[in-house]
C-alpha cells in the first residue's frame, strides 16, 4: 500500500502573466543562438542545465560539484545552476516514490487480471463440454484471448518495474514530456513544439536573508506589479577575491509589467511588504507569452484543540455532508442565528448550490455539477465549496476534521463504471482546497481515517437522528477524530439477532434460496459476528478500526 503524504505544510500558488518591456542592449556571442533574445537564451540554458544536473545525480555527483560545474558549463549564476539542480533532484525523488507506487498498483492489477482469466477459462471449458453454440464458445475464446493478453502485458510490466528497484534504478525520464514526444514520433506534433517545449522555463527558489527572490524580483510602485530577471548569463569575470573564487560584474535583467489576479493583489502586496521569501517559476508558451507561476509558503497547519468540539466533513462525488459534534462527540444544534454564506456568484441555474438542513446539526451541500461539469468548472465549485466550508467552521470556532480516503489508481480495472465513478470524483482537489483554505484563514483542520465510517454511521446513527448515511458518516468522522471509542451496543446486537431470525423464519410465502433470505454468504457472516460481537467492546481503538473488525461483517451483511 502507498504512504500517503502528511499534510503538514501547504503553499499557495498564483498565476499571473509577464509583459517584457525592456531587454539588455547587447547579446552574448558565446551563449546567444541564431535570433532568440537574452531571456529566451536564459531559459534555454536553464533547461539544459537541469537535463545536465539530472545526469550527474543518476551518476552519485555530489551537490557542490554540480554547482561548481554548471556555472563553468552553462555561464549561469551559481543560484541558477543551484535552483537547475534542485528542480533535478526533485525530480529523481518523485521518480523513485513512484517506482514503489507503480509496482504496488500493478501487483494488485496483475492479480485481479490472472484471477478474471481463471474465470473466463473456467466459462470456455464449461461451454465446450455442454456444446454451446459456436458463437457463444468463440466470443469465449476471444475473452481468454484478451484476458490472457493483459496479464502477459502486466507481467512484462512488473517484471521491468522491479528490475529497477533490484538495481536502484529508475525508469526512462523524458524531458519535455512522454505524451508530446509520442505525438512527435506519430507525427501528431511538430519537432518545433517538442524543443519549444525543452527550453521554455526559468525557476528562482525564494530566500528570506535576501528579502525575497533575488533572481526573479517582484516589485510593486505606482499601483502596479513589476517583475526583474536576472539575465546571469551576461555577467562578465572582472577579478577575484581572496579566496580565488572570480567575481562577476552586475547581470542586467529583463524588466516589465506583472499582471495578476486581483483578488490576489493584496496579499502579494502584504507579502512583499515583509519580505517574506517567495519561488517564481516562468513558462513561455508557443505563442510567446510568459505566464508566472508564484508560491508562497503559508506553513504548517495549527493544532486542533476540540474543547468546544469540531465541524466534522464526509466527502461524496455530488457534495459534502457536515456535522456540528460538540465536546462530548454528540451532535450539536446549529446556533439560532447560523445560515449558510449562500455564494452569489455562481449565476448558472437555480438550484445548483443546495443546501439540506436537518435537525441535532446536521446538512448537506449538494452541488450536482461536481459529478460530470468540465475541469475548470469543477475547479471554481470545488473552490466556492470550500470557502463555505471555512466560513462555517470559522463562524463556529471549530476546527474541521476530513477524512483521508485514497483513490489511487490501484483501483482502476476493467470495471467501466467504477473507473469513471473513481475518475470523476475529486476527491483529492476537494480535501485539499478545503485544507488550503483552512490554512489561508486560520482554521485549524485535522484528517483522519476513512475506514468504516459509513458502515458505523449506517448502522448506529441513522435511525437514531433519522439522517442519510452520509451525515451519520460525518458523525463518526468527528468522534474518531477526537478519540472516541465506537461500541457496539445492545441495540445493534439486537438489530443483528433479529435480521438471523428473519432471515430464518420458515413462515414466509416463498423458501429461502440464493439472493433471498438466508444465503450462504449471510450465514458465514452471522457466524463470523457472533464472535466479534462478543470482544469487540473490549479492543483498543486500532483494533475497532481494523479492516476485518466487526464493521467489515455489518457491511457485507447490509450489502447482502
Amino acid at each position: 500500500m502507498s504512504k500517503k503524504q502528511k499534510k503538514d505544510k501547504f503553499s499557495m500558488t498564483i498565476c499571473g502573466e509577464f509583459f517584457p518591456e525592456v531587454y539588455p542592449s547587447f547579446r552574448s556571442q558565446k551563449w546567444s543562438r541564431g535570433e532568440e533574445d537574452p531571456f529566451m537564451t536564459e531559459m534555454r540554458l536553464f533547461c539544459a542545465c537541469q537535463r545536465w544536473a539530472f545526469n550527474r545525480l543518476l551518476e552519485g555527483a555530489s551537490r557542490d560539484e554540480i554547482k561548481k560545474l554548471g556555472q563553468e558549463l552553462f555561464g549561469l549564476n551559481s543560484r541558477y545552476a543551484d535552483d537547475a539542480r534542485l528542480k533535478a533532484q526533485a525530480l529523481l525523488d518523485s521518480q523513485k516514490e513512484l517506482l514503489e507506487l507503480e509496482i504496488g498498483e500493478t501487483e494488485n492489477k496483475l492479480s485481479r487480471a490472472r484471477k478474471k482469466l481463471g474465470i473466463a477459462m473456467r466459462k470456455l471449458a464449461k461451454a465446450e463440454e455442454k456444446g454451446n453454440a459456436p458463437d457463444i464458445v468463440e466470443k469465449l475464446h476471444l475473452a481468454v484471448k484478451g484476458r490472457n493478453n493483459r496479464v502477459v502485458t502486466l507481467e512484462k510490466k512488473l517484471a521491468e518495474l522491479e528490475s529497477h528497484r533490484e538495481n536502484g534504478t529508475i525508469p526512462k525520464v523524458v524531458f519535455g514530456g512522454r505524451k508530446l514526444w509520442k505525438k512527435v514520433c506519430k507525427g501528431r506534433a511538430t519537432q518545433e513544439e517538442w524543443r519549444a517545449s525543452r527550453k521554455n522555463r526559468l525557476y528562482s527558489r525564494g530566500d528570506e536573508t535576501k528579502g525575497g527572490n533575488p533572481n526573479i524580483k517582484v516589485t510593486y510602485r505606482e499601483g502596479e506589479f513589476y517583475l526583474a530577471v536576472t539575465i546571469s548569463h551576461l555577467s562578465e569575470k572582472v577579478g577575484e577575491d581572496a579566496l580565488g573564487r572570480p567575481k562577476m560584474s552586475r547581470a542586467p535583467r529583463v524588466e516589465g509589467r506583472l499582471w495578476l489576479p486581483e483578488k490576489y493583489r493584496d496579499l502579494v502586496r502584504m507579502w512583499l511588504a515583509m519580505k517574506l521569501p517567495y519561488t517564481v517559476e516562468l513558462i513561455r508558451t508557443l505563442e510567446g507569452r510568459y505566464i508566472v507561476y508564484m508560491a508562497f509558503d503559508l506553513g504548517g497547519v495549527r493544532e486542533p484543540n476540540f474543547t468546544k468540539g469540531c465541524l466534522a466533513m464526509d466527502t461524496n462525488p455530488d457534495g459534502v455532508a457536515l456535522c456540528n459534534v460538540n465536546a462530548s462527540g454528540q451532535p450539536e444544534p446549529w446556533p439560532e442565528d447560523f445560515n449558510i454564506p449562500y455564494p452569489g456568484n455562481l449565476g448558472k441555474y437555480e438550484g445548483e448550490f443546495q443546501v439540506i438542513t436537518y435537525p441535532n446539526g446536521f446538512l448537506y451541500i449538494r452541488v450536482h455539477d461536481l459529478a460530470y461539469a468540465c475541469s475548470f468548472r469543477r475547479d471554481y465549485l470545488i473552490g466556492v465549496l470550500a470557502r463555505v466550508i471555512t466560513d462555517v467552521a470559522f463562524f463556529l470556532g471549530k476546527p474541521i476534521v476530513l477524512e483521508d480516503l485514497d483513490f489511487g489508481k490501484d483501483g482502476l480495472d476493467t470495471n467501466k463504471k467504477f473507473n469513471r465513478m473513481a475518475s470523476n470524483f475529486p476527491f483529492a482537489k476537494m480535501v485539499e482546497a478545503v485544507c488550503r483554505k483552512a490554512v489561508k484563514e486560520g482554521v485549524p483542520l485535522k484528517l483522519v481515517p476513512a475506514r468504516h465510517t459509513s458502515t458505523i454511521g449506517y448502522w448506529k446513527y441513522t435511525k437514531r437522528y433519522a439522517v442519510p448515511v452520509h451525515c451519520a458518516a460525518a458523525l463518526v468522522i468527528g468522534r474518531r477524530a477526537m478519540d472516541f471509542k465506537e461500541r457496539v451496543t445492545k441495540e445493534l446486537k439486537q438489530v443483528v439477532v433479529q435480521i438471523k431470525q428473519n432471515l430464518t423464519c420458515k413462515v414466509k410465502p416463498y423458501t429461502p434460496r440464493e439472493g433471498r433470505g438466508m444465503t450462504r454468504g449471510v450465514r458465514a457472516c452471522l457466524r463470523r459476528l457472533e464472535g466479534k460481537l462478543l470482544q469487540h467492546n473490549g479492543l483498543v481503538p486500532w483494533q475497532q478500526e481494523a479492516y476485518y473488525s466487526v464493521w467489515h461483517d455489518l457491511k457485507k451483511l447490509a450489502l447482502s
